[in-house]
């Protein structure tokens, strides 16, 4: 590459590139057969926006051209926070924020590795599927992010995965088989800015959460993986386990009042009353459906064999026999609706409502 046009990149100089092309209009087209680099790939790099976009209007395809580092302009810009020239570059082409480089890495990668937030924010507005990328070590941004301790630049991307309901990105798995929540944990392991017993506003910790508000796939994994590090459900933590400075703090102005014998009627049925926040939706649930099959299965079986059993042999009494008492009765009916009808019709009546009843919910 001539050293005039390379100086002229590094300082961001638009006439001396129009004063290079008056002298040869073919400079940027014989780049390539010199060069192991473009032009844009230096004012990329020096963040010289107004120069690559007329680098850009003149030769759009040099966005695309990797250097002999495996890099793209984009990648240069992206990696050194230089948010205008990002800018320009998604104007010519809105997926190069995907292209790959050396190591399958994207822009987008570098991006979280150098916690460069805001060139984050602009690459994913541009293109969102960018989040669901892997490096050749199965990294995704989010990833590149924690392992490299930028705090805000995971917090973007985790907030991004939510807003485009895209939680499947949280389960993928690097080369090493961790998750982004796995390596959470053990980031947080040496940074005591990350409590997986922490609670929240409501008294509830990160288990509670994710039994209370279950998703569609990933829970038991993340449970796992929580419990492996210590954490527990708000109920379970013992005085010294729980944050009570924290707590007593966000409750602190409300008024507290003595709390009653739990042997009292009223308060019985205020404890077995679902309360939200304190009770988990999907626990209410199984009790429920455990409540509902015992009944379908204990009125199903009384419908097969009544109080009193049923008659073995059919009996019609002796016409001849004035002084006979015994009514009719044909095997495999009820012994109670034979001797005492109104009994047999209302026990048929309640335990038919119990059956139909279960199986509503």
């Amino acid at each position: 590459m001539d050293a005039r046009l390379i100086q002229a990149a590094q300082i961001g100089s638009i006439e001396d590139l129009h004063e290079l092309l008056r002298e040869n209009p073919l400079i940027l087209h014989t780049v390539n057969l010199f060069s192991i680099g473009n032009p844009l790939h230096i004012a990329s790099a020096s963040g010289h926006d107004g120069f690559v976009m007329e680098i850009t209007r003149l030769k759009p395809e040099f966005t695309k051209e990797l250097n002999r580092d495996g890099f793209n302009p984009m990648h240069m810009a992206a990696a050194n926070g230089h948010l205008e020239v990002v800018r320009e570059l998604l104007k010519v082409d809105r997926g190069l924020s995907c292209l790959e480089g050396r190591e399958k890495k994207t822009p987008l990668h570098y991006a979280a590795i150098k916690g460069r937030v805001d060139e984050i924010i602009e690459m994913l507005m541009s293109s969102p599927e960018c989040i669901g990328h892997v490096t050749i070590q199965g990294e995704t941004a989010l990833h590149l992010a924690i392992k490299n301790s930028k705090v805000e630049a995971a917090r973007v991307l985790v907030d991004w995965v939510r807003e485009m309901k895209n939680e499947s990105v949280l389960n993928l798995k690097d080369e090493q088989g961790n998750t982004v929540i796995e390596l959470l944990l053990g980031w947080g392991s040496t940074h005591s800015s990350l409590e997986v017993n922490a609670i929240n506003q409501s008294g509830l910790t990160a288990l509670d959460l994710l039994q209370i508000f279950p998703s569609k796939a990933g829970d038991l994994e993340i449970a796992e993986i929580l419990q492996r590090n210590g954490a527990r459900r708000a109920r379970d933590l013992t005085a010294s386990q729980m944050p009570t400075i924290e707590y007593q703090n966000q409750f602190s102005n409300i008024p507290t009042t003595p709390e009653r014998p739990q042997s009292h009627p009223r308060n019985l049925l205020e404890y077995f009353k679902f309360k939200k926040g304190r009770d988990s939706p999907s626990e209410a649930r199984t009790v429920l459906l455990l409540v509902a099959s015992l009944v379908a299965t204990s009125t199903f079986q009384m419908g097969l064999s009544p109080p009193g059993g049923t008659w073995q042999d059919n009996y019609v009494p002796d016409q001849n026999k004035a002084t006979s008492t015994d009514e009719a009765h044909v095997a495999g009916t009820s012994i109670l609706a034979t001797s005492d009808r109104v009994s047999f019709l209302l026990f048929a009546l309640f335990n038919s409502i119990g059956f139909v009843v279960s199986f509503h919910d």
